[in-house]
């Protein structure tokens, strides 16, 4: 029988997994022998936080990120010959706005089972912290990085939002956070509501929404941290 594909969430920064993770889930990925994660040295790190320091050296770790080309991919399919293996993104859940995803297609296509565990999740997290619409919502994932791109694509998304009454979610790279702040604040309308949210679940977490006109009068810098945006036109 093959093994099963459990997907292990981690949390969002550098703070102890038990605040945020269910024992179940900490238990599960102490049993695990074989991961595939996204970055190697964050997972270490979070695994030995989680109960398994001083074991780290008996595991056995494949990478899987936004370099991993499809070829890559396929060639995990024989792990699963061997026993369970788990899925770690850098952070939070996996497969979630996460190159992940696609070792999870592999699964479906194999009929490998799946097990999905519980962990936090960036975007729900300030879907639920931001007062706007959390029955009709779109992830967007990432903006073209590129200026006229971007500020173009932002008003595509606000056209959007208020003809479907629909949260528009997005994310960016961090050290252009603040570019693109100033671009939703230049180029969406006054009455449109933003939700900023950054550092989520982190003792520094920031999380505020306002409309563009109130956003222009009291301005934020974000700087490098991981940042969740939502806007409601």
């Amino acid at each position: 029988m093959k093994g099963k594909l459990y997907l292990i969430p981690s949390p969002l920064g550098e703070y102890e997994p038990a605040n945020v993770l269910p024992a179940p889930v900490l238990r599960k990925a102490c049993e695990l022998k074989c991961f595939v994660v996204e970055e190697l040295r964050t997972a270490r790190r979070f695994l030995s936080a989680a109960g398994l320091k001083g074991h780290i050296d008996e595991l056995e770790f494949h990478t899987l990120n936004e370099h991993t080309a499809p070829a890559e991919v396929e060639a995990l399919a024989p792990l699963f010959d061997n026993g369970d293996v788990g899925l770690i993104s850098e952070a939070g859940l996996p497969a979630v706005a996460d190159p992940g995803a696609a070792l999870v297609a592999l699964c479906h296509r194999k009929n490998i089972e799946v097990v999905p565990l519980v962990g936090p999740s960036s975007l729900m997290l300030a879907l639920m912290a931001s007062g706007l619409n959390g029955q009709s919502f779109a992830f967007r994932g990432y903006l073209p990085a590129k200026t006229e791109e971007r500020r173009s694509a932002l008003k595509d998304i606000e056209r959007l939002s208020k003809s479907l009454n629909q949260s528009q979610i997005f994310i960016e790279t961090p050290y252009r956070n603040d570019a693109l702040l100033k671009d939703i604040l230049q180029y969406l309308q006054p009455s449109t509501r933003l939700t900023v949210a950054a550092d989520i679940t982190l003792p520094d977490a920031f999380i505020r929404t306002r409309s563009i006109a109130e956003w222009r009068r009291q301005p934020e810098t974000i700087g490098k941290r991981p940042c969740v945006f939502i806007i409601l036109a």
